[in-house]
């Protein structure tokens, strides 16, 4: 049976409310997982890939072939979760004081007495995590194809676990300085040198639209396959045989919305595009030829991500794609800085 392993923080009134986490422990003799999903609220993909791949690790723990201890905390974040305005979820920052739910993790675990509950909360899930040989978080985009987002001393590794989850990308970072759950949960193990039996990454599962079970059954199975690889469960599976793509952080071309409209994409996911090559524009105004602006590829590579509106506001994200050298707008750090 899995241990319950909740614990509660404060609302914004201050009242106390609860994250719900589960934790499968086996014989011993595999790694410490953790595996979370939505710490951005409204990224629900892997709640429910996380709810079904509960199943499978019950059966696992009850056949006795779990040999790792595995935590799953389904819904990470309960202050998210809640936030609802005009009937949609806003569930990337906290609507009381405008943090980003998945920055600043590194300076609440450091603090002795958090003085915010989304403080609270990040240090208390830091915290549950941190005994973890093995971390995943997970994500989702706008609309997106499948990608790992995973730090360099985590490749070659991490293509195994981008397979196994039939990911068409792997993006791979060095330098993040924005305090995520991913980089905070890794900093002891770079500073320390301790990486090479460990393994953390984000797994973005598409985009934000898709939530079903033949998709999160999918998912939940690449993980369970992954899971057996790592030692985590005594069972052979066969690996996925899937093609990733590594790319490296600076490449991917980020386009912004130059102006305000209506967004309208000439290019589906996963196309590939030439550099110079329209993929999308934008009508400013309805009815006036003279305010449509084409967008054109920076370079060539696949389309990997999209807004997901179709009313854009300026310098929004449009798109991101792959490309073969260093994007002119790389400046360093993150992909998504806000």
């Amino acid at each position: 049976m899995a241990q319950d392993v909740s614990f509660s923080v404060r609302n914004n009134n201050g009242d106390p409310m609860q994250v719900s986490a589960w934790r499968f422990d086996g014989n011993g003799r595999g790694p410490t997982v953790h595996l979370q999903a939505g710490v951005h609220a409204d990224e629900i993909a892997g709640m429910l890939v996380l709810h079904l791949l509960m199943h499978k690790l019950e059966i696992a723990q009850a056949l006795g072939r779990l040999n790792g201890s595995v935590t799953v905390v389904p819904q990470a974040n309960p202050l998210g979760i809640g936030q609802f305005r005009q009937g949609r979820i806003l569930g990337r920052f906290h609507d009381a004081t405008g943090h980003n739910f998945n920055r600043g993790f590194d300076q609440s675990a450091a603090m002795a007495q958090p003085s915010t509950n989304v403080q609270e909360w990040q240090k208390k899930l830091v915290q549950l995590a941190a005994p973890a040989d093995v971390m995943l978080d997970l994500h989702t985009d706008d609309e997106a194809l499948p990608y790992l987002y995973v730090h360099r001393r985590f490749w070659p590794r991490g293509r195994e676990l981008a397979a196994a989850m039939k990911m068409d990308v792997a993006i791979i970072w060095d330098d993040g300085g924005d305090g995520s759950f991913e980089e905070t949960i890794i900093a002891p193990w770079l500073r320390d040198g301790v990486t090479e039996q460990r393994m953390a990454a984000t797994l973005e599962l598409r985009g934000q639209g898709d939530v079903s079970d033949r998709i999160a059954e999918q998912d939940a199975e690449g993980l369970y396959v992954w899971l057996c690889g790592c030692g985590v469960i005594d069972e052979v599976q066969v690996p996925a045989d899937w093609p990733v793509e590594a790319m490296e952080m600076g490449h991917m071309e980020t386009i912004l919305a130059p102006q305000p409209g209506v967004l309208i994409f000439e290019k589906q996911l996963g196309d590939f595009v030439e550099e110079g090559q329209r993929f999308a524009r934008i009508l400013r105004r309805p009815g006036d030829p003279s305010s449509e602006v084409v967008l054109v590829a920076e370079q060539a590579g696949r389309m990997v991500t999209r807004y997901r509106d179709r009313l854009v506001p300026q310098g929004m994200v449009v798109a991101k794609f792959t490309g073969s050298r260093v994007s002119r707008n790389w400046s360093g750090g993150l992909l998504d800085p806000n």
